[in-house]
């Protein structure tokens, strides 16, 4: 196994644990493995569509309000994909808004991974669906 494959399977290795976990409903191996310089984009033209620039700000702006219209949030991994520094994962929400809407969201997850710590988190999904289920995210 050359030193390339072997950071693919690390890294591989890593985010498999973090999603089998997010499909438990459990955060915490991903907030662990959030470097300081972490960044988190929605790709699309919705109103959450946006790069969410810095650990502190994805916390605040974006995993603080989807945790308050969620509550527990649940993430199923379907397929992972890795090569060097990057883990593309298939995955599929299975969650219920604060009021009720179902909010099962599809998501191609496009990861990107330094020393164990993930670095850049790209997001393409079913935006009209965020609008429709979560509204609009808080101003900040």
């Amino acid at each position: 196994m050359s030193a390339l494959e072997a950071k693919g399977h690390d890294n591989k290795r890593i985010v498999q644990h973090m999603f089998d976990e997010l499909a438990k409903s459990n955060p915490q191996p991903l907030l662990d493995h959030l470097a300081d310089d972490f960044r988190f984009v929605i790709m699309g033209s919705g109103s959450w569509s946006r790069s969410y620039d810095g650990k502190a700000t994805v916390l605040a702006e974006l995993f603080a309000p989807l945790r308050a219209r969620l509550g527990r949030i649940t993430t199923i991994p379907i397929r992972l994909t890795a090569e060097d520094d990057r883990v593309v994962v298939e995955a599929r929400g299975r969650n219920t808004t604060s009021d009720g809407k179902d909010y099962s969201n599809n998501y191609c997850n496009v990861l990107r991974l330094r020393d164990g710590c993930i670095i850049e988190w790209i997001e393409y999904c079913d935006t009209l669906l965020i609008e429709t289920a979560l509204g609009p995210p808080p101003t900040s």
